[in-house]
């Protein structure tokens, strides 16, 4: 059986506990799943005899309104990964550029192109931000650069001008410039870079309704781009019917029916946030200032942490396959008051 090195692994961990476990390894909006959502995509399961809309119209139509972009500049896929996949598969880049620590899948997806990959070291003194050097890091021998903002696992948003600068930089070298916004809404609301897509059609958005939502098991992610080539590409390296029809009625309802559920779920962890960060730091970890729904943070000392906490019924994610990071590096969502309690009292009693 494959070794799973992602949060959310519900089943294996309630397997190993005997029982429920309260979940803090997958970084979703506390709120939860809305009730109009769960309702769409019940009733769309009634629809599933038919092969579902292979070009995702309403869904498109939604998220173009939500986006505040051209219908014509958004691909669907069956969540965010499938499309960071799909554009290494269509861009077959020789050279990549990405940070480390970040996301995994960026990395996973070069390697099974065989894509030569530049990681640029983020400093731990610096809580992890991208600094001016990685634009420097992008030479004319880059096809593709991923960015994440907030970068997952340390929840550190992009300075805004530093972005402007690599997206020059990126065109100047002509690499496309992946930037994944998936954790954008929950940390803060903004509309990102969807306003330069017009300006820059090497820039690619990845965006998703996994966190934002708390719908990661009916898998529903897209891309924007203005790029008609690249748009091309992507569909063509697509499994056919790649988002079901649950998913594309639960997309449209997140958008048509609840479009402030981020927002809402943003202002619950900005008020629980500062709690549970004072309260690792006061279990003796050091805790990077997360902006997003999650923490990161290190404790030496204290081996097998995330096994430790399991037995007491609480799951975390273990950072250990990040590059950059370590064995005694893990990363926590960021929940309401009583269930941040829950993890801080499980906390107290491994040290």
């Amino acid at each position: 059986m494959p070794v799973y090195t992602h949060g959310g692994d519900i089943l294996t961990a309630q397997a190993a506990y005997g029982g429920e476990v309260l979940d803090f390894s997958a970084n979703l909006n506390p709120l939860g799943m809305p009730a109009p959502v769960a309702e769409a995509a019940r009733q769309a399961a009634d629809q599933s005899a038919c092969y579902p809309d292979p070009l995702c119209r309403d869904l498109r139509r939604a998220i173009a309104a939500h986006d505040g972009v051209g219908e014509e500049q958004v691909v669907c896929g069956n969540g965010a990964a499938d499309l960071i996949f799909r554009l290494a598969f269509a861009l077959k880049p020789r050279k990549a550029l990405v940070t480390a620590p970040t996301f995994s899948e960026y990395e996973e997806a070069l390697t099974c192109m065989g894509c030569e990959m530049v990681r640029y070291a983020l400093d731990q003194s610096r809580n992890f931000d991208l600094d001016a050097g990685f634009v420097d890091a992008i030479g004319p021998d880059i096809d593709l650069v991923f960015l994440c903002t907030p970068n997952n696992p340390t929840g550190r948003l992009i300075d805004g001008d530093l972005l402007e600068a690599v997206l020059d930089r990126c065109g100047a070298v002509g690499a496309v410039l992946a930037v994944d916004e998936c954790f954008l809404p929950l940390a803060t609301g903004g509309p990102g870079l969807a306003p330069r897509l017009k300006d820059y059609p090497n820039l690619v958005l990845l965006r998703a309704f996994t966190k934002s939502y708390a719908m990661a098991g009916l898998r529903l992610g897209y891309c924007l781009t203005a790029n008609q080539g690249l748009r091309e590409q992507l569909g063509k390296f697509a499994q056919p019917w790649s988002v079901s029809t649950p998913a594309q009625a639960a997309g449209v309802a997140a958008l048509t029916s609840c479009p402030h559920w981020a927002a809402e779920g943003r202002a619950m962890v900005e008020s629980t946030r500062t709690g549970l960060a004072a309260g690792l730091e006061a279990a003796g970890c050091t805790v990077i200032p997360g902006q997003a729904n999650y923490l990161l943070f290190r404790l030496p000392g204290v081996a097998n942490l995330k096994e430790k906490l399991l037995e007491r019924g609480v799951l975390i994610r273990s950072c250990a396959n990040y590059h950059g990071l370590g064995p005694d590096w893990y990363r926590v969502c960021v929940r309401g008051e009583a269930e941040n309690r829950r993890l801080l009292a499980a906390l107290s009693e491994v040290q």
